[in-house]
């Protein structure tokens, strides 16, 4: 049986938008593109685990860039991944989604980030929407 405890989204840009895109700033510099608090319940809440997915609307604007994805559970990273943004021929805009999983969290609030940056040098990629983020906390058994 699978019983929710807490389950949070946010949306920060909603559509593709060059307007209100920026730069993704270069290693070991990072941009934090959304949070989320999610609450475990300090009575029957284990075991736990956290469903984290996160889609982010990106552009090649140089080169090819590295991006690194990093998602921080209260400050600490708990998963990351990475993605080529190509800038020239046909794939120029990405919509990036991952998924990552966080088990048996103690009780509490816990704040869940996820951040972009540049692993490659002389390139250019921008974040140019959508960008949404959310967190679905679930007790596993009951």
């Amino acid at each position: 049986m699978v019983r929710i405890l807490d389950k949070k989204t946010v949306q920060p840009l909603s559509r593709f938008n060059l307007s209100r895109s920026f730069i993704i700033p270069r290693s070991p510099k990072k941009v934090r593109l959304a949070s989320i608090t999610l609450r475990i319940p300090s009575i029957n809440a284990q075991p736990n685990r956290v469903e984290l997915v996160a889609t982010v609307g990106v552009k090649g604007i140089t080169g090819i860039a590295q991006i690194l994805f990093r998602v921080f559970r209260d400050g600490r990273e708990i998963f990351n991944t990475q993605q080529g943004i190509e800038s020239a021929g046909s794939e120029q805009n990405y919509a990036v989604t991952f998924q990552a999983i966080d088990r048996n969290l103690s009780s509490g609030n816990h704040v869940y980030t996820v951040t972009a940056e540049n692993q490659t040098a002389n390139t250019r990629a921008d974040v140019v929407g959508p960008i949404s983020f959310s967190g679905l906390a679930v007790q596993t058994r009951s």
